[in-house]
């Protein structure tokens, strides 16, 4: 089911009205309506992607007591050992055996032995990456003794399956939210007030700028050879702002959602666009995912508390782990392989932790130099972006190739010019935007702007998403 269908604006109110009005006060009720909902929410792509997200949150329930509860450290390291190869193996399989077979078979072919392996007709479960990185870090905080294990199974399968973050994030610990489903919750008019705001911005983003853009990023990315220099780069733009109009966007009605229903989900973006350094930009990108990496995967490796060479080591794993849990592509690898080369100078010279502050502070206008750092690092990052869009490393290449060229001073060769360039001015619109109350979580957080302006703000973006809705694009994030 889709933020953005209309089966979710009927979905939402009606789970709403039963989980306040009817189970108000039932606290354990409210958690297994949650579970109900959660499962009719994610069945409604596929019935059969139940069976995986309830094998998993199983698993690593009764794992996590054996880990808990066993004295002897073998016997934990068995269960741990268990709950990881158990998480990953379901994601390699559904996620990545058919990229291996293809890989396998393409080093053969390479070698001079040529060799034809059969694929499997395997349907990737939507949000696989998601909720299986959450249940895993959950076994690992138990593993660490940082966390007690539950008692309530109800409430680990509502943390496992709420329907806000389920399919696209945030990626959350259980530190953080299960505790949420073990205290009584109270309905807050100004947190719920705030929650639409921020589901208003969320699909604002999603609808008038990611889908807006993805018409014209599809006709220049899948006929890069039929358009100019000017044209491609408009395309790379764009894409750089559709994917963080849809994922951002995502994450804004997911946040917004959970806070209907009397939830605290962790910050996903951060304005990332607004960043100094490419250090920085991994602070505020998908921030649930960076630091999951950092604290499962790069801080156990040693972080950066050892020799140069180990520090390279470390980021260049990061980084591609991070590509290739993406997509089973060698364009995400390579995505992740190019990050981790920006980064690295960063951090040899010691300077990856020298823009921790807000761009700007409550100043309106950057000093130059920020400026010029800030637009240097999207330039970097829109580069990053091509071989993450591409359908190949070549095609990628071949399309930076066609940025550079003399025809970029031409007039783009973009069949609807004229729309593409109004995309533009929306998104410059709502960069300002971003930019002016870059101090708050969103936007529309907290305007200091009389109470009529604020409404009549509200109303237009509810026209605009009206009218830009047509056919429901999914989300970008739901085929990782």
């Amino acid at each position: 089911m889709l933020f953005n269908s209309l089966e979710f604006a009927i979905f939402l109110p009606i789970v709403f009205f039963i989980y306040w009005i009817l189970l108000k006060g039932k606290t354990k009720a409210q958690n297994l309506f949650i579970v109900i909902s959660s499962y009719f929410f994610y069945g409604w792509w596929d019935y059969r992607f139940l069976y995986l997200i309830i094998f998993s949150s199983i698993s690593d329930y009764y794992l996590s007591k054996i880990i808990f509860s066993s004295s002897k450290s073998s016997r934990r390291k068995m269960a741990m050992t268990a709950s990881v190869l158990l998480n990953l193996g379901l994601l390699m399989f559904f996620k990545y055996f058919n990229f291996f077979i293809d890989s396998f078979e393409e080093a053969y072919t390479f070698f001079g032995n040529p060799i034809s392996v059969e694929r499997l007709s395997i349907i990737l479960p939507v949000g696989i990456s998601f909720y299986t990185f959450q249940t895993l870090s959950y076994t690992i905080d138990v593993y660490r003794r940082k966390l007690d294990p539950t008692d309530n199974i109800v409430s680990f399968f509502a943390f496992v399956s709420f329907f806000p973050q389920l399919v696209a994030g945030p990626i959350e610990r259980a530190t953080n939210l299960l505790p949420q489903f073990e205290v009584q919750r109270n309905f807050n008019l100004d947190e719920a007030k705030l929650g639409l705001r921020q589901i208003l911005w969320g699909l604002s983003k999603k609808i008038i700028i990611a889908d807006s853009s993805a018409v014209f990023v599809n006709e220049i990315f899948n006929n890069a050879e039929n358009h100019n220099s000017s044209a491609l780069l408009i395309g790379a733009i764009l894409f750089a702002f559709q994917i963080y109009g849809d994922f951002s966007g995502y994450s804004d009605i997911a946040i917004g959602t959970a806070r209907l229903f009397g939830f605290s989900l962790m910050k996903n973006f951060a304005y990332p666009y607004f960043s100094r350094d490419i250090a920085e930009f991994w602070r505020r990108w998908h921030i649930s995912l960076s630091t999951w990496f950092r604290d499962y995967l790069y801080i156990p490796l040693g972080g950066s508390k050892v020799g140069l060479i180990k520090k390279i080591r470390n980021i260049l794993i990061i980084f591609i782990v991070s590509g290739f849990w993406h997509g089973a592509n060698w364009t995400f690898i390579f995505w992740g392989f190019l990050n981790a080369l920006y980064f690295i100078p960063l951090a040899i010279s010691e300077k990856n932790r020298t823009n921790l502050g807000i761009i700007g502070g409550n100043h309106l206008i950057p000093k130059l130099t920020d400026l010029l750092k800030m637009l240097s690092t999207f330039s970097l990052t829109t580069i990053a972006w091509i071989f993450f869009r591409a359908d190949s490393i070549k095609e990628a290449f071949a399309y930076i190739q066609g940025i550079v060229h003399r025809s970029i001073f031409d007039l783009p060769s973009i069949s609807d010019l004229n729309g593409a360039i109004k995309v533009l001015v929306w998104i410059l619109i709502f960069t300002g935007l971003e930019w002016i109350y870059k101090t708050k979580d969103f936007p529309l957080e907290q305007m200091n702007i009389p109470k009529f302006f604020r409404w009549t703000l509200y109303f237009v973006l509810i026209l605009l998403i009206i009218s830009y809705s047509g056919q429901p694009q999914e989300f970008i994030y739901f085929q990782f």
